[in-house]
């Protein structure tokens, strides 16, 4: 795990609200669910092999030839294969730490500590990409783009902000802009801001609240 800056306080603040419940501290990144719902037909891969397999086998008069085992080989192929998913999909998450956000990816995970944070947003993850530039998308982003997604303004060092942009990549980090697909992220946004040192206000949606009459 990489530790982006400082660490910071541990203590925790809440603006005038009640607490968040415990789901809101840590969420799944939604490319990794989009990945494991398109991918979820691999799953018949061991049965096709033990299916396919037995009949071969009850074909060629119980004798074991090279094309059984081309069809057993497809149950250790489909299991490594689930695992993997599974693995990409454990390890892909938003987390909400003492010392910072944690955004794990499937081999590494960066914190940022809160002292780098500017402000908490939700906004649609389209806006991310089309101030990148980039308008050709793979199916698992495409199908996301009109959701609301987590955005983290970063400040500081520009070596600092270089870093995390660098160990996040161009999927999750721009410049000084951080946009993550999370299920919750208007929860994540308010836990978040409740943590920053100098209270910055939540931005939902890119307006501004209005003020309450009296």
């Amino acid at each position: 795990m990489q530790v982006i800056a400082r660490e910071a306080g541990s203590g925790r603040h809440r603006i005038g609200r009640t607490p968040i419940i415990c789901g809101a501290l840590r969420q799944p990144i939604l490319y990794a669910e989009e990945m494991w719902r398109r991918q979820r037909i691999f799953f018949l891969l061991p049965v096709v092999g033990i299916v396919f397999a037995g009949f071969t086998f009850y074909t060629n008069h119980f004798r074991f030839d090279s094309s059984v085992a081309v069809w057993l080989a497809y149950i250790p192929a489909g299991i490594l294969f689930i695992g993997a998913l599974l693995l990409y999909r454990r390890r892909n998450y938003v987390q909400v730490t003492d010392a910072g956000v944690r955004i794990g990816k499937t081999f590494r995970a960066t914190t940022v500590a809160y002292d780098m944070i500017r402000a908490a947003r939700v906004q649609p993850l389209e806006r991310y990409f089309q101030d990148m530039g980039r308008r050709r998308h793979p199916p698992m982003v495409r199908a996301l783009l009109p959701n609301p997604a987590l955005y983290l303004r970063l400040r500081g060092d520009d070596a600092q902000v270089a870093g995390i942009v660098r160990g996040l990549g161009s999927q999750f980090a721009f410049e000084e802009t951080i946009a993550v697909p999370i299920p919750d992220p208007d929860a994540m946004a308010w836990e978040i801001s409740s943590r920053l040192p100098e209270r910055q206000s939540t931005n939902l949606g890119g307006q501004r609240r209005r003020k309450r009459n009296r």
